[in-house]
């Protein structure tokens, strides 16, 4: 037979300090014939009584006076336990995130996790940088850039500008100069998608349309890239909804298709399976993801 050793000893604590098992157990939270079970299962699991019961109060037996020392640290190692479980339990997540995300996306996915009991902390850093914090345990996960087809979340990209008045998809062959003498029209890279799978593969339909190296460019930060499309006819490799906050006019890419992928990476695996399980709908939201599995 299992004993509940710190439900008895809970119980054999609060009699003792109330003088009667009326009292201990109101004392202890529990009905009285609870009280009486578990400390009549201590007793068997020793071998003693604790109380004398030829009496109407609850006296301590030798024996039991002996064990309530012992019962106590119990009682009270097991509330410290309980303790330091709560605040286990809302301690925050630190996750690092992608740069782009913003205010609103990330109080949204930080309102929902609460919701579910699950307390985060962000630290938003380009891609590079998040896998690193992972590796360096000054966050417990990340969520990590990873070619399309491998994604747990997928973000289509395309090309967006101010010229609003044209549809349809947009070849990079069309931003050819060729003799005419104009500005040539850049696509700016933003620092998100300045990862291989991504920035290379754009490179190579650049180099294969004609284009000259600095018509696709990796800017320096998300502003700048935008503020060089709102002063001119330059373009922004960005998501749907990153073109739809920034007011500009998005398009998909004629040439090829380009898909931001992301994946949790955590230090312990069951913290990345217990985030993607719970927040999934949540983190889609916040990265402006397809939400189909």
């Amino acid at each position: 037979m299992v004993v509940d050793l710190i439900g008895g000893c809970r119980a054999f604590v609060s009699v003792s300090e109330a003088g009667s098992f009326t009292a201990g157990a109101a004392l202890a939270r529990i009905p009285q014939p609870v009280a009486s079970r578990r400390i009549a299962a201590l007793e068997r699991h020793f071998g003693e009584r604790l109380f004398d019961r030829s009496t109407r109060r609850a006296r301590l037996t030798p024996f039991g006076r002996d064990m309530l020392p012992s019962a106590k640290r119990l009682v009270t190692l097991a509330d410290a336990m309980e303790h330091d479980a709560q605040r286990a339990r809302l301690r925050p997540t630190w996750l690092a995130m992608p740069e782009i995300c913003t205010t609103r996306e990330l109080a949204e996915l930080d309102a929902a996790a609460r919701a579910l009991d699950v307390f985060l902390e962000f630290r938003q850093a380009p891609p590079r940088k998040r896998a690193e914090l992972v590796r360096t345990q000054e966050v417990r996960a990340a969520l990590t850039t990873v070619p399309g087809e491998e994604g747990t979340w997928k973000v289509t990209l395309g090309l967006a500008g101010t010229d609003a008045s044209r549809a349809g998809s947009l070849h990079l062959e069309t931003l050819r100069v060729g003799r005419s003498g104009r500005v040539p029209r850049r696509v700016w890279i933003q620092p998100e998608d300045d990862v291989p799978h991504l920035r290379d593969r754009l490179f190579r339909v650049r180099d294969s349309v004609g284009l000259r190296p600095t018509q696709v460019t990796v800017a320096d930060s998300l502003t700048a890239a935008a503020a060089a499309v709102f002063g001119s006819a330059d373009l922004l490799l960005c998501s749907t909804a990153q073109a739809t906050e920034l007011g500009l006019a998005w398009r998909p890419i004629g040439e090829i298709r380009l898909v931001r992928g992301y994946e949790i990476t955590a230090g312990l695996g069951e913290d990345a399976q217990r985030l993607r399980a719970r927040l999934w709908p949540d983190i889609a939201r916040c990265l402006g993801a397809e939400e189909t599995t």
